[in-house]
């Protein structure tokens, strides 16, 4: 798929971990989510992460050579990143790297007016990568403070609700904001988030979900292999999850569930 026919852009094209050590991030998370690893198309120090046959997720240790903290971090299909940098940056949001050419591609790394970090690339798309089907991530939820400022900021900068073929929906439901590609719903955004909060989990941010047949067990796990809870296991909306951090301190949760 590519960025020249209009399908995907504007909605979550893929997520990775920056991490420090590339090594101990895949023994992790090879033990608690089941995932085998192949060497990244980006060169060394780059790895995708497999789970049933098909990419999941990236992982990069570029953490210690660019001085940011491990996390994992959410990734937008766009046209033009030179376009976009320049509407985060007249929005009031922050462009930390790039535009920078990477494999076939494009990336930024930057962060909304709140503080949230995320990504976009212009290059070609992972055929069959959707939030919430197959091996890819289950869900992506934005924290922040206000989400339906969010929601003017992202939809500003992705072109959300334009009136163009594969057209991003908003939605304002439940005092969350949902974001639909087609059928799909692949994101949302809720508020009450803090900035200055000390803990990160309150903090704005960008939060992956993945999914695991057994969340008790993806905990123990965890556990057992240096991670840490920060939420036990209980019942959301939809089903069963766990917050966790892995042994950098990366937040992530694991469930049950396969959408908002």
């Amino acid at each position: 798929m590519s960025a020249s026919d209009g399908a995907g852009l504007g909605q979550p094209c893929w997520v990775s971990l920056l991490t420090a050590d590339l090594a101990s991030a895949q023994d992790f998370y090879g033990a608690v989510l089941g995932w085998s690893f192949r060497p990244g198309s980006l060169g060394e120090g780059f790895a995708v992460a497999i789970s049933d046959g098909k990419p999941v997720a990236g992982l990069s240790d570029i953490v210690s050579r660019m001085g940011l903290s491990a996390s994992w971090t959410s990734y937008f299909a766009v046209a033009d990143a030179d376009t976009v940098a320049s509407r985060v940056r007249e929005r009031g949001g922050t462009v930390a790297v790039g535009p920078l050419a990477v494999g076939r591609g494009r990336v930024v790394l930057a962060a909304d007016p709140a503080g949230a970090v995320f990504g976009f690339w212009e290059g070609t798309h992972l055929p069959g990568w959707r939030i919430g089907a197959g091996a890819a991530p289950a869900w992506l939820e934005l924290r922040t403070r206000d989400a339906f400022a969010a929601a003017m900021f992202y939809g500003e900068i992705f072109d959300w609700a334009v009136d163009r073929p594969h057209r991003i929906e908003v939605r304002y439901e439940d005092d969350a904001v949902t974001v639909r590609a087609g059928e799909h719903t692949v994101a949302c955004l809720r508020g009450g988030a803090i900035e200055a909060d000390p803990d990160p989990r309150i903090r704005p941010r960008w939060h992956v979900f993945f999914r695991v047949e057994d969340v008790e067990k993806a905990v123990e796990a965890a556990l057992a292999n240096g991670g840490a809870v920060v939420s036990e296991p209980s019942h959301s909306r939809v089903g069963r999850e766990a917050t966790l951090r892995d042994r950098e301190g990366a937040l992530f949760t694991v469930t049950v569930k396969t959408s908002c």
